[in-house]
Order: C-alpha cells, then structure tokens, then sequence
C-alpha cells in the first residue's frame, strides 16, 4: 500500500465514525402481537423464530420475531396499561418504534453520536444468557421513533437473550423479500432539513438525493424528500416533508392520522 493509498484510507476511517453493518431489526408496537405475527407469516412468508412473554419471564410484553432473508421484524404488545408501548399505540396505532442498527461496537457507537448531539434514551448495556451476549444503546430521532444501535458479534442464539426459540406453528412461503433497502421518515413541514442534517452531522451520512415538489407530485398533492445514506450504503433513510398542493399531500395526512412524525414505510 503507498502513502496516498493509506492516507486516504486512514481520512475514510476517521470520516466513518459510525460504520453500519446493515439494519439489525425493525421493531413495530402493535395492539395485537400474535395476530399481526401470523399476518405477516400468511401474507409475506415470514418465518417466526423467537419469541418473549410471560412464559419466558417477560411480564410486561409479548413479543414475537420474525425473519425473511436477512430481515427482522419484532412484533410488540403491552401487557401492562400504563406502559409507555401502551401509551404508544394508544396515540399512533400500530407503529414503528425502533429502527435497530447493527454495529461491531455498540457502545462507541452510542458515545460518538452523543457527542455528536444525539439525545441518549438507553445507555449502552450488556445482555447475558447460554448462548453469549449482546449489547446495545439507543438514541432518539424523529417523533417517537429511536434507533438502538445492536452489537451480536458474541451472540449465538436465536434474536436476544429474553427471547427463546419458537417454531412457527404452519408452512410459510416466502415471497422473495431479502434485506431493508431503506426506511422512510415522514416529518412536519419545515423539519426536513433539520433531520437531514441530524443524521449527516451526528451519525455521519451522506445526502445522496433531493427530490422537490416538481418531481414528486400529482395535480392535487406533492411532496419534498431528501436521501441519505450511511457510507456503505447499507441504510438509506428517505426523509419526507409536505408540499403544499390542491389538497393535502401524502406526508400530511399521514402526520395527521398518525399523530406526528414517523416511519411511513
């Protein structure tokens, strides 16, 4: 390797103080966790693979996880009413809570953000059962979605420790889906550019896109959308605001009915 090439290597290394492995799992806070596990098996060919209740010394939840290639999705319910996942679905619905985000170090990960200007919701802790560890930290982003940043290079088992395996109880065909290609966050008018630069100054994404209102839009609604991506390109967050049109556009009924920001899809 000559000095050029190192050097440039090193500057890469020092910009990518957040390098993402890919998307570790999307969890959603649902009222209804067993019957949104089997929607997802029946019309997607999901495959259920783990599982954390009471049965397994949860008390407050149920959870049910999912996978199809390399996707998680952790299906959610409150056991308890006061609990902040209750509050959550009261107020939007069957939403996305955690965008998780697989990391080699999750606590360094977790400290670079925050010093970066990230607000910390879960500080960096450490999870232990038979088959190893993981460990994880979360920090907030838009409306009341949080990304937890999961580090499993330790860890054996089926989805966490909590959760224990759990074979689906009927044939699943998969549909072909593989990986997340990209999330969506739909935000208020005006908020765009502020997460934009949220996710390029404190977890170290590129703008890879801009699309105005001339490019997306119908004769009665339209929309603003900026890309970003992280520096392998493994996760992509579109970042969506209204336009004004005719009538109201996508971004804003979905604020709407939602209840503020959050992941469209």
């Amino acid at each position: 390797m000559n000095q050029e090439t190192a050097q440039a290597t090193q500057t890469q290394t020092e910009q990518d103080f957040l390098p993402l492995l890919g998307t570790d799992h999307i969890e959603f806070y649902v009222g209804n966790a067993k019957q949104s596990a089997y929607y997802y098996q029946s019309a997607f060919g999901f495959e259920l693979i783990a599982y954390a209740g009471p049965e397994t010394g949860v008390r407050d939840r149920a959870s049910y996880v999912l996978k199809q290639g390399k996707i998680r999705l952790v299906l959610t319910t409150s056991l308890d009413p006061e609990s902040e996942i209750n509050d959550h679905v009261k107020r939007h619905g069957d939403g996305v809570k955690v965008l998780g985000l697989w990391v080699d170090d999750a606590e360094k990960s977790f400290n670079e953000t925050v010093k970066r200007g990230a607000t910390p919701v879960h500080e960096p802790k450490t999870l232990t059962d038979q088959f190893g560890e993981i460990k994880t930290a979360s920090i907030k982003t838009y409306g009341d979605t949080i990304h937890t940043f999961v580090e499993r290079k330790n860890y054996t088992g089926p989805f966490m420790p909590g959760f224990v395996s759990r074979k689906p109880s009927f044939q699943t065909t998969p549909v072909g889906l593989e990986y997340v290609d990209h999330c969506v966050g739909n935000v208020d008018l005006g908020e765009m550019n502020k997460w934009v630069e949220f996710y390029e100054k404190v977890m170290g994404f590129n703008l890879l896109i801009t699309f105005d209102d001339s490019d997306i839009s119908t004769e009665y609604t339209a929309l603003m959308s900026k890309v970003v991506s992280n520096g392998n390109g493994y996760v992509k967050f579109p970042i969506n605001e209204p336009a004004e049109g005719k009538k109201k556009s996508q971004i804003e009924e979905y604020i709407e009915f939602y209840k503020g920001a959050g992941v469209q899809h």
